[in-house]
């Protein structure tokens, strides 16, 4: 997100002479380095040129949180993560089966139930929401719960959760209006997939408040007319 200083908080990066263990915030890896953030921030070479899918998955991998907004907006700062592009459809199920499994304590799942999700969220291309009549938002929302529940095509409750989840994504996306904004489309898609899980599987996902702070990158914003946007 920030084009200068550290890509997390956009303070000024502050370089020493020595150099010191410092953590990687997406990564986790501990390495040396004479570059630090006033306020604790570090990442590390590898995360600084992975690709964006690389990125998700190693930092969900990762992170302890459990509330998928912020995991989605921490990955959203990052430079590897475009304004718009289908690392979104990634982004969106990786946040939440995170978060998901963050909050039952099964780290050995989350690792599993990531590798699945990136498989089928790269099969969804870029440009669906203008051309399909669909958005690759909601189908991550819908590749979450599919996972989550083990469903197929032969499923009969975990088939129906998962489709209505999809189907309720694209409305609440749908009702914004367009153009596409793929920063929107994936907070819509995660906070209708805390609300659905809370109602059916009684789990309680951490809620963070998302005030927008990608409006100056996005050519097409509705400021004031979405959702999401600070003044």
């Amino acid at each position: 997100m920030f084009n200068e200083g550290c890509f997390v908080c956009g303070e000024e990066l502050v370089y020493s002479l020595g150099e010191e263990n410092k953590t990687c915030v997406y990564c986790g890896n501990t390495v040396m380095s004479n570059v630090s953030c006033p306020k604790g921030h570090f990442i590390c070479d590898d995360c600084h040129s992975a690709p964006a899918i690389e990125l998700i998955e190693k930092f969900c991998n990762q992170t302890e949180l459990a509330d998928p907004l912020q995991i989605a907006e921490m990955l959203m700062k990052s430079p590897m993560i475009k304004m718009h592009g289908p690392e979104h459809h990634y982004l969106v199920p990786a946040a939440l089966i995170a978060a998901y499994y963050n909050k039952l304590s099964d780290a050995h799942q989350k690792k599993h139930k990531l590798a699945i999700a990136r498989l089928r969220s790269e099969t969804v291309p870029g440009g669906y929401c203008g051309t399909h009549g669909t958005c690759g938002a909601a189908i991550g929302g819908g590749i979450f719960l599919s996972i989550v529940l083990g469903s197929n095509p032969l499923a009969g409750k975990e088939w129906k959760f998962s489709n209505q989840l999809t189907g309720i994504s694209l409305l609440n996306i749908a009702e914004q209006g367009g153009p596409r904004c793929c920063k929107r489309d994936s907070f819509i898609a995660i906070q209708t997939a805390a609300d659905f899980i809370l109602e059916k599987l009684n789990v309680a996902l951490d809620r963070s408040e998302i005030i927008c702070e990608f409006s100056t990158r996005n050519k097409q914003c509705k400021f004031s007319d979405c959702t999401y946007y600070s003044y």
